[in-house]
């Protein structure tokens, strides 16, 4: 994986679809800033960019993806993988369905998710060094640099779907005394079913996490 490291930038992943679209930047690529002005988060929130957090958005061809992955799961699996690194560096963060990272019962960081002709581009965006008010940064000390090298080895190891959902699915309980927004409805996770292809079932239908 390719990396362009900018000092500032006003979104990685705006940065990275538009270089995509002018055929600037290819498939596979990585972008990452020191500091960005107007992170964009779920549901075209912002995501504070406070100096030195991550910021990155990368993109990877669909066919890289495993073979047992809707393509509407990407945000829980790509998420996962990075949450598995972190607990393997010795973090306590979680994944809250379907792609932000807590610590305990704060948030301290997520992931955005788009499709782009033939590939996917993923913005993450976590507090390592510091935090607005009311989140969190992370249980432990990780350089950058190292930290997305593991990852994207992780990611281009293409580890099935199954094997990253049976992770998920043993602390999906922990996302029940939140909630989600579905067609702009706040709706608790409280009752809903976790499906095997990452979906949860509410109110007699499906709901994907591609946002």
């Amino acid at each position: 994986m390719k990396i362009l490291w900018l000092n500032e930038v006003d979104s990685t992943q705006t940065y990275l679809l538009e270089a995509l679209k002018s055929n600037d930047l290819k498939v596979p690529i990585a972008v990452v800033a020191k500091r960005q002005n107007c992170g964009k988060g779920s549901r075209e929130n912002e995501w504070i960019g406070l100096d030195g957090n991550l910021f990155v958005s990368f993109a990877i061809s669909k066919s890289s993806l495993p073979n047992d992955l809707r393509l509407e799961s990407t945000s829980i699996y790509l998420s996962m993988i990075l949450k598995e690194l972190l607990f393997q560096l010795g973090s306590k963060a979680w994944l809250k369905w379907p792609n932000d990272f807590y610590i305990d019962n704060k948030k301290v960081g997520g992931t955005i998710t788009n499709v782009y002709k033939n590939c996917i581009v993923c913005g993450i965006g976590l507090n390592i060094k510091v935090a607005p008010q009311g989140s969190s940064v992370l249980d432990i000390n990780v350089e950058i640099g190292k930290l997305l090298n593991q990852y994207f080895n992780f990611v281009k190891s293409c580890q099935s779907w199954k094997q990253i959902f049976s992770k998920f699915e043993l602390e999906f309980d922990k996302s029940r005394k939140y909630f989600t927004h579905i067609e702009n409805e706040k709706v608790s996770l409280v009752n809903v079913t976790l499906q095997d292809d990452g979906s949860i079932e509410y109110d007699g239908k499906k709901v994907y996490s591609l946002r």
